[in-house]
């Protein structure tokens, strides 16, 4: 079965790798063109292309697939399935109806739940103890295909959005090779998404990032873990602005925002129920630290 893999970061490049892994036949690689990055500004491929390069599989980044070039280029690769994972570009109805067996995508989260762009993370801003990865059929509607198969797998209650990519990316390996093996096999059945369930997963930015004291202490670790490691929720206290990179929710009472202590593990500030201990943090400027440290070199008042 020929497979063109269609994909971006660092979770589809463990996808990819797992495919190659297993002999699959990936005859092509679509990733987005190269960007610059860093201080330097220097290009640099995605993961997706480092791993396709190293093991000679041809590289293919279209800005789009508007013009028809660049959709009979796919074409002649004569693709059976496009296995896509987080790809980052809308693919069109006539490069859908290209491969012979379908579009495949490994999307994270629990479809209906979340569809969109960042879907793990707001699995965690919004506190879900569960989520997981799907194997969908692509449709022209965003992650709104008929479902293949889900894998699940609870949510840490100290869990970063970070951590828990991590742990998706090989949940998705493994889910995209079963359902690859599935479709050679032909017994592959797509169900129908339940359109009453659908919840959204908008992009994140920076607009989020601000700490609202006057939400609960749960609220606020939810959002320190969905946020990280981007954009990062932030604070300021005692007039310096701080990245907050580790929070666990805790004891104590107080007006929202105060802080009510430093402890041998982190800052504990009040919130508008219960509080949070702040364990890691980075100072505007500066590098990140354990909260401790860095408040005995800088004294805050209590």
């Amino acid at each position: 079965m020929r497979i063109v893999f269609m994909g971006t970061p660092d979770i589809a490049a463990t996808c990819l790798k797992q495919l190659l892994s297993e002999g699959f036949d990936v005859v092509g690689v679509y990733t987005q063109p190269d960007r610059p990055k860093g201080r330097g500004m220097k290009m640099v491929f995605s993961p997706v292309k480092e791993v396709a390069l190293a093991q000679n599989i041809p590289v293919f980044q279209p800005e789009n697939f508007r013009d028809e070039e660049t959709v009979q280029q796919l074409a002649q690769l004569k693709p059976d399935v496009c296995a896509v994972v987080a790809y980052g570009r809308i693919l069109p109805q006539k490069v859908l109806d290209i491969p012979t067996k379908g579009c495949v995508n490994i999307h994270a989260s629990l479809l209906p739940q979340y569809r969109g762009s960042a879907p793990y993370q707001w699995a965690v801003l919004d506190g879900c103890r569960e989520t997981g990865v799907t194997a969908q059929y692509m449709a022209l509607k965003m992650d709104a295909g008929d479902v293949i198969d889900i894998e699940k797998t609870p949510i840490g209650e100290n869990e970063t959005a970070g951590e828990l990519l991590d742990r998706l990316a090989e949940l998705g390996a493994g889910l995209l090779s079963r359902t690859l093996h599935r479709m050679e096999e032909g017994t592959v059945v797509g169900v129908p998404q339940e359109e009453d369930k659908v919840t959204f997963a908008p992009m994140l930015d920076k607009r989020m990032c601000p700490i609202d004291w006057n939400k609960t202490a749960q609220q606020v670790h939810n959002q320190v873990r969905g946020l990280h490691p981007w954009p990062v929720a932030t604070a300021e206290l005692a007039g310096t602005k701080f990245k907050i990179h580790e929070t666990v929710v805790a004891e104590g009472s107080g007006v929202p925002g105060s802080v009510l202590a430093l402890t041998k593990t982190g800052l504990l500030v009040a919130c508008a129920e219960g509080a949070v201990e702040i364990r890691s943090l980075q100072a505007e400027g500066g590098k990140r630290m354990a909260a401790p440290d860095y408040f005995r070199g800088h004294p805050l008042e209590i």
